[in-house]
This record gives structure tokens, C-alpha cells and sequence, in this order.
């Protein structure tokens, strides 16, 4: 624990996950609140070549001029045949979208993926909850990655960057635009939902769900159906407000009375208003049984230079 009258931040522990991923956080003094940093304007997206981090912001970050036909990409996709070429042409976004988030997101290092409302803006309770829930994702020592997105999403990814932590998000183009946040420090944008889940499920070892609607709901349901059926391993799922998610308990109670779901996928997440359990919860299923471990700082009078966030 360290001294709470101490103008410096404690040094970062250092998690190494499969595939020499390293990462950076602290593993003590969960409950200190940090103070905000300063608005950002999101990087570059990953794999444009660009290695810088987002710079201090001065105006508000204005959403990319779209093209209306790529923002409608899974309406064309999804409303029927096409022609051959057509469908190649859709089939190649698809792939293209992929070989950019493999590319962007394969070096970020472990992550915990918060999934949240777009809806609930920073005068919001549930925003000042996902910003702490950043926070203590980043000193656990996992990177924070979360949709890119405003709201809860935003809130997460801005916490990460109050500790100093690696903040990412994996953005979708829609036919509105949906901008970055500002709190990122790679984004990538997708033209696929589809794609976009993907990514967000391939580089996580745990998911926090904040309040949310409809696409929470779909990313909470694709989590544990990924889970229940051994397409992944059993990640932590930890669902935060118990008042929140009462109606989604309730309806699961009902299932397994009617024999649609089983009881023991209760056991698949957990329901919780504490943060401390559920930061206990994410690291009692995640450091240990993913081969997760503490790493050696680099050091310097051998030459060796670590992987660091630049200011």
C-alpha cells in the first residue's frame, strides 16, 4: 500500500499473458482515487503505422465524414444475394476488417472487456461506477478495452487513463457515426458488428457489463453462450448493479423452471454492487488459471527498453 501523502504514483506491476504480451498496472491500493486526466484525442487506429499515443485535446473530437453504403455495411451484407462479385466485394471487407484487428490489437496485452449503455452521459451514476470499474480493470494490470463509444464505454476507457493504464476500443461505423472517445489510446473502427464482437471477445481474459441496452444485452448473451457451450474458456463474467439486472435474473429464474436453461449456469457470472469483490473475482479467475504472472522490469545496464505508454 502506498503512502497516501505521496505526490507519486505507485510503480506499475507488470502481467505477461500467452504470446509474450506485457502489460501494465497495479495489483495494490484499489480503492485510492486518482485524479482525471486531462481530455485526449483518440490515436491513430491500430496498424495505420502510427506508434503515437493520443495527444491533449483542445476541441471536441468531430466523427469521420462516412460513407453512407460502408456505415450500412451489415444491412447490405445481411438483406440477401448478391451478385458473385458483389459478394466477394462483401466478403473481402469482412476479411479486411479482420486482418486490421488482428494486426491493430494483437500487441495491446491481456484485456478486460467493459461493455456498457452508450446512452448514459457523465452527469450519469452509472458513469462516475464505469470510470472506477476503468481504474481498478487498469491497476489490476490488464488493459481496458471496451466498444469506443460515448457513455459507459467512454467512462471505462477514461478511467484507465486517470491510473495510467492502456486504454483501447474497437469502434463501428454506423450510419449516423459513431465517433471514438476521447479516451483512447488505439482505436480501431469496424465496418461489421459481427466483426467488431470478435475482436472484443478474441483479446479479453474477463468482462465487466455495466447497465446497458440492447447491444449490452446481445454482448452479455453472446459471453455466456460462448462460455456455456466450451466455445471459450470460463472467463470471468461480472455483471455490475444488482438492481440493475434484477429483470435479466428474474427471466433466467423462469428458464430454469421451464427447463430452457440449466441451473448451473447461474455459476457463469456474477451479480454484484462491490467493486472490491468484483475486482477480486476477476483476478481470482483470470491471473492464475491463464498462466497470467508477474514479469521482471527490464533492466537497463542490459540494454533492454520495456514496452511503455508514451506521454
Amino acid at each position: 500500500m502506498t503512502d497516501p501523502s505521496s505526490s507519486t504514483k505507485p510503480k506499475p506491476e507488470e502481467l505477461e499473458g500467452p504470446g509474450d504480451h506485457t502489460i501494465q498496472g497495479t495489483l495494490a491500493d484499489l480503492t485510492k482515487a486518482e485524479p482525471a486526466a486531462p481530455p485526449v484525442k483518440p490515436g491513430p487506429p491500430l496498424g495505420s503505422g502510427d506508434p503515437s499515443p493520443g495527444v491533449p485535446a483542445s476541441t471536441p473530437v468531430q466523427a469521420p465524414v462516412s460513407d453512407p453504403e460502408a456505415a450500412a455495411s451489415d444491412r447490405v451484407l445481411l438483406e440477401g444475394p448478391h451478385s458473385r462479385l458483389r459478394e466477394i466485394e462483401l466478403l473481402w471487407r469482412a476479411v479486411r476488417d479482420f486482418i486490421r484487428g488482428f494486426r491493430a490489437l494483437h500487441f495491446v496485452g491481456p484485456c478486460i472487456t467493459v461493455f456498457g449503455s452508450a446512452r448514459f452521459g457523465e452527469s450519469h451514476p452509472y458513469y462516475a461506477i464505469a470510470r472506477e470499474v476503468g481504474r481498478r480493470v487498469s491497476r489490476l494490470g490488464f488493459t481496458v478495452i471496451t466498444g469506443g463509444g460515448p457513455g459507459l464505454m467512454e467512462a471505462a476507457n477514461r478511467g484507465a487513463q486517470d491510473v495510467g493504464g492502456l486504454s483501447v476500443g474497437c469502434n463501428i461505423q454506423l450510419p449516423h457515426e459513431q465517433a471514438p472517445n476521447p479516451y483512447l489510446d488505439r482505436w480501431v473502427t469496424c465496418h461489421y458488428f459481427f466483426v467488431r464482437k470478435v475482436l472484443l471477445f478474441k483479446y479479453s481474459y474477463g468482462f465487466v457489463v455495466m447497465p446497458g441496452g440492447l447491444g449490452t444485452l446481445d454482448e452479455l448473451a453472446e459471453a455466456l453462450t460462448l462460455i456455456q457451450t466450451g466455445k471459450v474458456q470460463d472467463f470471468p463474467v461480472v455483471l455490475i448493479g444488482t438492481a440493475y439486472w434484477e429483470p435479466f435474473i428474474s427471466l433466467l429464474r423462469e428458464m430454469i423452471r421451464l427447463g430452457s436453461v440449466a441451473p448451473a449456469d447461474f455459476d457463469l457470472f456474477k451479480v454484484t454492487d462491490d467493486l472490491n469483490e468484483a475486482m477480486s473475482h476477476l483476478e481470482l479467475h483470470t491471473v492464475s488459471p491463464f498462466g497470467l504472472k508477474r514479469v521482471s522490469r527490464p533492466s537497463w545496464w542490459l540494454g533492454e527498453r520495456g514496452l511503455r505508454r508514451k506521454k
